[in-house]
């Protein structure tokens, strides 16, 4: 994603937000261009721009290059006119990169450690900064555009996705898949396979009718902190990845209830997808994840991407998965510390309760930047937030347990 969109999409709220507490400072004293960009080709860097219709784009070479190959979900097209049953389709994202094993990061790591408070010394020292290098490795990591990658698809036989464009990430639609019962899944599996060091990639197949979870990540079912650059550092860096306590139990109870699909939308930067992926098969119900269209090889791109223009970005990602499920019947969950509320409301009124059926939002208290003083939790930002969605639509909890009720009720609509 460019950077001058995400700053001219930025909302009053996230300016107000960001400066409170002193993003831009912060990013500014973080380690920039940490990968090698000037190792890659002329010819790649200027070919790149033509995306999916380069011509001078080569398949990645597996002794030097990888790829992450993203979850995705699979739908039947639905049109407003009678029509037969379309073919399964979904959009198959890959990220491309060179191989960066060992790459030198002592200095970013120093500066890390510093910032988020770990002592001068010591065995604490040692350990903090060895899993903040190992974590760092998804940053320095040098992207490869205009790349390919052959994938072995269940049905279809070998197919082949990409080149990536600018942010080495390519994004296509794959018709004809192989037919399959709502709710099932199939492995998307490089060739050769040693080419994914993160494992294959599952497309979720979703039906045009049922009900569609939309889920926020970052302090909605994941501690984040993301309201403080350092909270937000020490909890990617060096914090082991801590579900919200309570949110594991209300979504396993969702899903037996509803059978949902499960869409894990957060602005985060492809970069993170090693990272979060493991954390949501664990805590989580199987899902796609999406992130952000951007591999940032400087820190402060990265605080930018989760606190910068994220109420536009949420809401073109909605748009995109409405036109892929507008039959299904929507829950959408989020928190009060970026602008869930203000993507949510927006969205309700773009679509309707035909398509949005409950919209609840986590108000996060006790971390900085959130207490009931600021404007964030206060009444009538969610008020406003939600101007002309019906007040039995939202709801504001604190604790997941305030939401079985309200759950429960769902099973009739």
């Amino acid at each position: 994603m460019d950077k001058s969109r995400q700053l001219l999409e930025e909302t009053s709220l996230e300016r107000t937000s960001r400066g409170d507490s002193n993003f831009s400072s912060v990013e500014r004293s973080l380690p920039h261009a940490m990968g090698a960009p000037f190792s890659i080709p002329l010819l790649d860097r200027a070919s790149s721009w033509l995306g999916l219709h380069n011509p001078l784009a080569h398949p990645l070479d597996p002794a030097t290059e990888e790829v992450w190959l993203l979850d995705n979900t699979a739908y039947r097209p639905v049109h407003f006119y009678p029509h037969a049953e379309q073919p399964w389709q979904a959009e198959y994202v890959v990220a491309y990169f060179k191989k960066n094993i060992g790459k030198d990061v002592s200095d970013a790591v120093a500066n890390i450690a510093d910032k988020i408070g770990l002592g001068n010394k010591g065995e604490d020292r040692a350990q903090g900064e060895k899993t903040i290098s190992e974590r760092l490795q998804l940053f320095v990591a040098t992207i490869a555009p205009a790349r390919t990658v052959d994938v072995r698809l269940p049905g279809l036989g070998t197919k082949r996705l990409g080149p990536g464009g600018r942010s080495a990430v390519s994004e296509q639609i794959v018709t004809n898949l192989s037919s399959q019962p709502d709710g099932a899944s199939i492995s998307i599996e490089a060739i050769p396979a040693e080419t994914t060091p993160h494992g294959h990639g599952t497309t979720h197949f979703a039906a045009p009718e049922g009900w569609l979870v939309i889920s926020d990540i970052d302090d909605s079912i994941k501690v984040t902190l993301t309201p403080s650059p350092i909270g937000i550092l020490r909890s990617t860096f060096l914090s082991t990845p801590t579900p919200i306590p309570g949110m594991p139990a209300l979504y396993t109870h969702l899903n037996a209830l509803l059978s949902p699909t499960w869409i894990y939308l957060s602005a985060s930067p492809y970069n993170l997808y090693p990272f979060l992926h493991p954390f949501l098969l664990t805590h989580y119900p199987p899902g796609t994840t999406l992130l952000r269209d951007a591999s940032w090889q400087d820190l402060g791109g990265f605080l930018a991407s989760l606190t910068q223009g994220t109420e536009a970005y949420k809401t073109s990602r909605i748009k995109h998965l409405h036109g892929m499920l507008p039959k299904r019947k929507v829950i959408c969950v989020g928190d009060s510390t970026q602008s869930d509320p203000e993507a949510y409301g927006d969205m309700y009124r773009v679509f309707g309760g035909g398509w949005i059926k409950r919209i609840f939002i986590r108000k996060v208290t006790g971390v900085e930047g959130m207490d009931d003083a600021g404007e964030k939790n206060q009444g009538e930002r969610f008020e406003r937030a939600f101007r002309g969605v019906p007040r039995g639509v939202w709801n504001v909890f604190e604790e997941p347990g305030e939401l079985y009720g309200e759950v429960e009720g769902l099973r009739g609509v």
